[in-house]
């Protein structure tokens, strides 16, 4: 039995899908906070806030009466710009809810955990375009150091009581497997594009001038269900017997995007010209961030399969039938 901790989410409801279809037993704690029901219907769901009053104690009693052996752990704030607004919240839920989390699974046996990290946890790198698990970790916003300090205290949990971990940092994570689990907050590029054209209004760019192929900043951009797969991948390898510890792995296809590439492939999957409006860089923002995710590649025996034009056509299908449903 596995526990998904944020299982009714974006990313989350995708890899919840992915084991039902191994057909595994799972169980859901969520707040629903940013989470939906109708993402996971008949999947058994307790509604608990794991930073709350007394959630430690609840989460004992979900491990101990479903019988869980493994964690999956999604629930956590993911905001930037939040973040910086309201750090004090963003440690209290994300490091809070770890230690409730890690404290429970101590407690009751659980040695079986996959961690949703985060490539904020590199911050403004300086270094090499493409960024491998040894690029030293700088974060520059409350959300980046909320998940470095998770990873830390997976490796503090594995040195202490022998927890096995894989703590998965996400590049940019995009598009969906399937139309009802699409992310609904636009706040990544991807997204942000699509409602742009539904809009027809036109997508800033910060930036035009970076020393980049077009100008505009380079991302990676990372298909969700590439991402999913790679939990799946990740849970199998801490189930296997691997050695006791936190193990990191970066989480993205190793090939780089643009602004103007998203831009294009939205507009080939959806017909729509996309007009852009040139603003000014942004303090902090680097010209290129590419994951270099050999380490998974190798480890765990997964590769991203899934391209731009992929991310681009599944987010903008999801979003016209969201759009239908709504008119």
């Amino acid at each position: 039995m596995t526990l998904v901790t944020g299982g009714a989410g974006y990313i989350g409801s995708h890899v919840v899908r992915l084991l039902a279809e191994r057909r595994e037993r799972v169980v859901i704690v969520d707040d629903l906070s940013t989470g939906s029901l109708a993402r996971v219907p008949d999947v058994p769901f307790v509604h608990l806030d794991l930073a709350g009053e007394d959630a430690e104690g609840a989460l004992r009693q979900v491990l101990s009466d479903h019988g869980v052996t493994s964690v999956m752990h999604f629930a956590a704030r993911k905001q930037v710009g939040e973040s910086v607004t309201f750090p004090t919240r963003y440690f209290g839920c994300n490091v809070g809810g770890m230690t409730n989390l890690l404290s429970a699974m101590e407690a009751v046996g659980v040695r079986e955990l996959v961690f949703s990290s985060s490539a904020a946890v590199y911050g403004e790198t300086t270094g090499p375009a493409v960024i491998d698990e040894q690029v030293p970790c700088r974060p520059v916003n409350p959300y980046g150091q909320s998940k470095l300090i998770g990873e830390w205290m997976t490796q503090n949990a594995a040195a202490a009581w022998g927890l096995r971990a894989a703590d998965l940092r996400y590049f940019n994570v995009a598009g969906t497997g399937w139309p009802d689990l699409a992310d609904t907050v636009a706040t990544n590029l991807v997204p942000i594009v699509v409602e742009a054209a539904l809009a027809a209004q036109p997508v800033t760019v910060f930036g035009t001038d970076w020393p980049t192929s077009d100008g505009t900043c380079v991302r990676d951009f990372i298909h969700v269900l590439d991402l999913a797969e790679a939990h799946i991948a990740a849970l199998d390898h801490v189930r296997s017997g691997s050695p006791i510890g936190a193990r990191v792995f970066n989480l993205g296809t190793g090939t780089g995007s643009s602004v103007l590439d998203v831009v294009d492939a939205v507009r080939v999957c959806s017909g729509i010209e996309i007009r852009t409006l040139d603003a000014p860089r942004r303090p902090g923002d680097p010209a290129s961030v590419v994951a270099d995710p050999s380490h998974a590649n190798v480890v765990l025996g997964w590769r991203a399969s899934r391209t731009l034009d992929d991310i681009a056509g599944s987010a903008w299908r999801a979003a016209i039938a969201r759009h239908t449903l709504a008119a």
